[in-house]
């Protein structure tokens, strides 16, 4: 169901972003085939022979909303500071990373490759600009598809991310792993099985007494008490293999198993998580007793959420435990 509902997501954005595309194409929006008026002007004096030195430029209020009614602010600002460059194919004014009037500033986006990057227009014609301010016409780059671009975009860096947490994974996973097993080799994790069943066993009435699933499903516990992250990660998928295979029907998931994962969501923590104290520092002591009482009413309401529904006949049909039984 999960998949369907992720599926439906997908084709929703992807419509959403189609039509958006296409609206703005009809209306026009972005000036992807004429070119916008506007004045430069140099404070320091123009220059034929150098490459690069300081412009400004300004936008006649009347004709900027007359072009743009849909995107223009109340007003433009008196002029907009940047630099011409000057090659050989031609004359290119680039604005400098400031604020700048609508839709400009989303051009300015579209078209940029990192944060800071400056609009580049190329101005129209060779037009005379040793005169003091002088007409132009800028033409800028055609903005087209733009929320389709930020989709694939979006979906290519959190592929990159996916693939490098994925990664990083691997040693977390096998260096916690690697532990269990060397408890479960010395006693120990059977003697902390032991140790915790009276509190665990009645939240997992299905996990058969000294199983070594309770011992890792404290283990789980307890790593996202005191805020180790990725840690309780591996501990968890641990002790949910050691759940399943108490499974007798491995296609439905047991309420012990609806359980642990609903304790995991809700994640009592005692100690913040290590990312927020690397960001906040000894701020993050403010935020204590406000995490306290949040992870300890979010549990409550998981342990109980998780019980209440165990206990619906609904629910109760499809137990694969309760099935056992039956048969």
């Amino acid at each position: 169901m999960l998949n369907y509902i992720w599926a439906g997501l997908i084709v929703f954005s992807l419509a959403f972003a189609l039509v958006t595309d296409v609206t703005e194409l009809v209306q026009d929006r972005f000036p992807n085939e004429s070119a916008v008026p506007a004045a430069v002007s140099f404070p320091e004096g123009y220059d034929a022979d150098a490459r690069r030195q300081p412009v400004r430029v300004t936008f006649d209020d009347e004709t900027y909303r007359s072009r743009f009614p849909d995107d223009a602010p109340d007003s433009l600002a008196s002029s907009y500071e940047g630099t011409l460059v000057q090659t050989r194919d031609g004359r290119q004014v680039r604005l400098d990373a400031g604020p700048l009037p609508e839709p400009l500033a989303t051009i300015r986006s579209f078209q940029a490759d990192e944060d800071g990057d400056p609009l580049r227009a190329r101005i129209d014609g060779s037009p005379r600009l040793d005169t003091g301010p002088v007409a132009v016409d800028l033409r800028f780059e055609p903005v087209r598809f733009r929320k389709m671009n930020d989709i694939a975009q979006a979906a290519l860096t959190f592929a990159e991310t996916a693939a490098s947490l994925a990664l990083g994974f691997i040693g977390i996973l096998g260096l916690m792993l690697g532990l269990v097993k060397i408890g479960e080799e010395a006693g120990l994790v059977r003697a902390l099985a032991r140790f915790v069943q009276p509190v665990l066993s009645p939240l997992f009435p299905g996990v058969p007494k000294d199983h070594p699933a309770l011992a890792n499903v404290t283990l789980n516990l307890l790593a996202n008490v005191f805020g180790l992250g990725n840690a309780a990660t591996p501990l968890g998928i641990k002790a949910m293999e050691d759940l399943q295979e108490l499974n007798p029907k491995k296609e439905t998931a047991t309420d012990d198993m609806v359980m642990l994962l609903a304790m995991n969501t809700s994640s009592v923590q005692l100690v913040p998580p290590s990312l927020l104290v690397a960001i906040m520092g000894l701020q993050i002591n403010q935020l204590f007793f406000s995490i306290t009482l949040a992870t300890l009413f979010s549990s409550i309401a998981g342990i109980l959420g998780a019980y209440g529904l165990s206990r619906l006949r609904r629910f109760r049909r499809s137990n694969p435990m309760l099935q056992r039984d039956d048969a």
